[in-house]
């Protein structure tokens, strides 16, 4: 059966995610997105002049970054927005490019780097080294058609749940200590007036990027 071509192939990717998304067929992508949030934080503490002291992810869908040093505002603020940034980023990668084989093994490089200098409880360790080891058997083993599909599942995977996940930690439970919740105790505000402006942010984003992506000509099919 031929490949599915253009918009369609993305509108059949969103559908079967929706479609799963209460399935534990959707949950390592799910854990998967968390990764990109935690390395989000990571990113932004380093980047700031902080360092990282460990770095976990859950069976739960939860995660948690412990560093010293480091921009405090910016490092609470890039987990969701940051997620989404990394998934938009490989959705882009994966339609405009033919870099998919390089960049998914790149990324598995990274999750395997991050385990070994952060990663110290025994899920976390287990998922991100058989992900990370993964990732790099199919960019060496698999063809760039099936490496573009995986990045182009990631990305959209982490445009569905960054949004979702945003109004469910600080909005619809806005009494639970999430990045929001830290962000309000330290800088002032809620955590629902810090969850709402990064929603805004996210939604506008995902619309910013899906009218570049459906409004251009170029062809956003499988490359060969």
């Amino acid at each position: 059966m031929s490949m599915i071509k253009g918009h369609w192939q993305l509108i059949v990717i969103v559908t079967l995610v929706f479609a799963l998304w209460h399935t534990p067929v959707v949950l390592p992508l799910k854990i998967l997105v968390v990764f990109l949030h935690e390395l989000s934080h990571a990113i932004v503490v380093v980047v700031t002049g902080g360092s990282v002291e460990s770095f976990s992810i859950s069976p739960r869908q939860g995660g948690l970054v412990t560093a010293r040093g480091g921009n405090r505002f910016l490092s609470l603020s890039a987990g969701y927005l940051g997620s989404l940034a990394l998934g938009m980023g490989l959705l882009f990668i994966a339609l405009r490019t033919h870099w998919d084989r390089a960049l998914l093994g790149g990324f598995g490089g990274v999750m395997l780097l991050v385990t070994l200098l952060y990663v110290r409880e025994p899920f976390a360790m287990l998922f991100c080294g058989i992900v990370g080891a993964g990732m790099l058997a199919m960019a060496w083993y698999l063809s760039r058609p099936l490496c573009d599909l995986f990045l182009r599942i990631m990305g959209l995977t982490s445009m569905i749940y960054v949004p979702y996940d945003i109004f469910d930690d600080t909005i619809r439970r806005a009494g639970i200590r999430s990045d929001a919740y830290m962000l309000a105790e330290e800088f002032g505000g809620t955590t629902m007036l810090w969850g709402g402006v990064w929603l805004v942010i996210s939604l506008l984003s995902i619309l910013l990027c899906l009218k570049y992506f459906l409004g251009r000509d170029s062809n956003l099919s499988f490359g060969q």
